[in-house]
Formats: C-alpha cells, sequence, structure tokens
C-alpha cells in the first residue's frame, strides 16, 4: 500500500496551527530582539520558537536538510539549495515540477515517511527543516543531528510556514519579495478572469483521485483551496460540507456532487485502481458541467496537491490563467 500524502495533516485545528506557525514567524530572534552574539570561532545563532518549544539556530545556516515537500518549495523558493532532502512517493524521487537545476546535487536521504537517520547525520547539517505532524516522533534523533525546526503542520497553513522557514534560513527579505511577487501574481489572474465578480460567479472544483482511498472533492482548508480562495473564485456547493474542511469523499457512483463549472482533477497513484478510468468513463462524469463545456483539466497532483510552496503555486497560477480565460 502506498504512503497516502497531505490526507491527515490537514484534518486539523487549522485555526490554532495558523496561530502556532504565524506566531512562529514573529520570534526568529533571541529573548531580546536580536540575533545572538557569535564568541570568537563559532557562527552567530538566534533563538526560534518552534512546535517543539525554543531552538537554538545559525544566522545563516550553510547545510539544510529538508524532510518534505513544502519545505523544499521553501528552501528551493529562498534561492537555498539544501544539501540533502527527503524524497515523496513518486517515480521522479524530487516532485517533477521543481526546476531539474535547482535539485540537482542534493542527496536523497530516503523517502519522506522515514527519513534515513545515518545519511541526515553524515551530511553534517547545521540546519533541519520539517512539521511535527510528519516528524513530530523523531525529534529527538534529529536534534541530536542538527537544529531542528519544526512547524506543528503542513498544508493548509503553508503561507504561515513559509515565514517559519524564511526566518530560520535567514532570508526574510527574499521571503516578503516572494509573497509580494505572489500577491502580484493573484492579481494579474483575476485580472486576466475579467475581475472579481466574475471570479466570484465561475465554480472551481479540484477532484483527487487516491489509489487505496475514496475519491476526495477538495474544500477549502487545503493547499490549492488557499488559492482559490485568494483568486476569489466561486467554489461548488459540496466544497462547505467537507471534513474539517479538507475534502469530501465519495464513491464513483456520487461524482455527480463534484459538479463545478470548471474542474480540475488529479491522480496519486494506478490511475485505474484510484478509481480514475472507471470513473472518467461514466455516465455522470460525462454529464458534469464541466465536462460537458471542455473545462475539465487533468493536472499534475505533484505540483497541485503534492509540492505546497510558492514556486509551484506560481505554476499553478499559470495553469489557471490558461485554463480559465
Amino acid at each position: 500500500m502506498k504512503h497516502l500524502p497531505h490526507r491527515h495533516h490537514c484534518r486539523c485545528a487549522a485555526a490554532a496551527a495558523l496561530a502556532l506557525t504565524g506566531a512562529l514567524a514573529l520570534t526568529a530572534c533571541g529573548s531580546d530582539g536580536t540575533s545572538g552574539k557569535a564568541s570568537p570561532g563559532t557562527a552567530a545563532t538566534h533563538t526560534m520558537k518552534t512546535a517543539m518549544g525554543e531552538v537554538k539556530v545559525p544566522d545563516h545556516p550553510r547545510r539544510v536538510v529538508v524532510l518534505d515537500t513544502a519545505e523544499l518549495d521553501s528552501a528551493i523558493t529562498l534561492g537555498v539549495k539544501p544539501v540533502g532532502a527527503t524524497h515523496a512517493d513518486v517515480k521522479s524521487g524530487f516532485l517533477d515540477y521543481l526546476p531539474r537545476d535547482k535539485v540537482a546535487g542534493i542527496k536523497d536521504v530516503g523517502e519522506m515517511t522515514q527519513p534515513n537517520m545515518e545519511a541526515v547525520a553524515a551530511l553534517k547539517p547545521d540546519l533541519i527543516l520539517t512539521s511535527k505532524i510528519r516528524h513530530g516522533d523523531k525529534y529527538s534523533q534529529l536534534s541530536a543531528i542538527a537544529p531542528t525546526v519544526m512547524t506543528e503542520n503542513t498544508g493548509y497553513p503553508w503561507k504561515a510556514n513559509f515565514q517559519v522557514h524564511a526566518a530560520a534560513l535567514g532570508r526574510q527579505a527574499e521571503g516578503r519579495k516572494t509573497v509580494a511577487a505572489y500577491t502580484a501574481h493573484i492579481r494579474r489572474v483575476v485580472a486576466a478572469l475579467g475581475g472579481p465578480a466574475k471570479a466570484a460567479a465561475t465554480k472551481v472544483g479540484v477532484v483527487r483521485f487516491v489509489e487505496g482511498a475514496d475519491i476526495r472533492i477538495y474544500g477549502r482548508k487545503n493547499y490549492i483551496g488557499t488559492i482559490l480562495t485568494d483568486l476569489g473564485v466561486g467554489r461548488p456547493a459540496i466544497t462547505d460540507k467537507a471534513k474539517d474542511g479538507f475534502s469530501y469523499d465519495v464513491s464513483p457512483e456520487r461524482i455527480d456532487l463534484a459538479n463545478a463549472d470548471a474542474l480540475f482533477h488529479s491522480t496519486y497513484g494506478d490511475p485505474a485502481k484510484a478509481k480514475e478510468t472507471q470513473t472518467t468513463r461514466s455516465g455522470l462524469w460525462k454529464n458534469l458541467t464541466a465536462v460537458k463545456n471542455g473545462k475539465s483539466f487533468g493536472v499534475d497532483d505533484q505540483l497541485w496537491i503534492q509540492g505546497i510552496g510558492y514556486t509551484a503555486a506560481d505554476r499553478i497560477l499559470n495553469e489557471l490563467t490558461r485554463d480559465l480565460t
């Protein structure tokens, strides 16, 4: 059975996660509000409040290891090439939307759910980035190797988590530029859609076919949901019935609930085992408004669902512009 990424972590007390991770971004300095003073022969450090308590980290880490896809996206976005990263459960190793030159030379330290501790330690990192939901049970092992900064969760609170990553990496200025560029890109897409009113009048749905699980009609409290919220597009009524805001799960016989003006669908795992093949051949699927009107689009699961970050978001916004206009 394959690992199913980005499921349980989003079914959380999202507000609490946001509150915590938002607070982390504001505490990327010593208690006196200044970076730690370097003693002769040592690197300057600062103390961060993390999901696992206060952690002293280097002001400018040089050997960073990231243990999940969001942390890898953050590092690449901020111009940091990690020395090591875990791989997602995909054939290509690191997610295929990431520029090849940006990930070339990064050491693979194992599968995301089970990082190889010996491989991590061998890289002699000075900072490790991950989340409590992923690796909280391995915190003592990881922190014995290097200062480890964990956010509470992943997925839905990705923007607040990015601020934590920027603070840990000493890249706050680059982080501010990234957020500003994303905000400007959102404005351009809304304009291309005909303005806020037209965007709101278009109901956009997201469906994920998952091997070994029911079909997920995505709600608002997940990574892609936040991007659609930022665009101000409409969402199908079923969106608001999503469990914990994350997803409303259905069998192929209830795919009619996914009806929308535009529908984006991705597949995790084998299309037949994920019921994509069966569903998309059915009369129910072919009768969906988006399908009948040529507004149903297959998208890359690695980019739309698994990546989680500003580099992925930039690509997704480009695809949304292309497909919705």
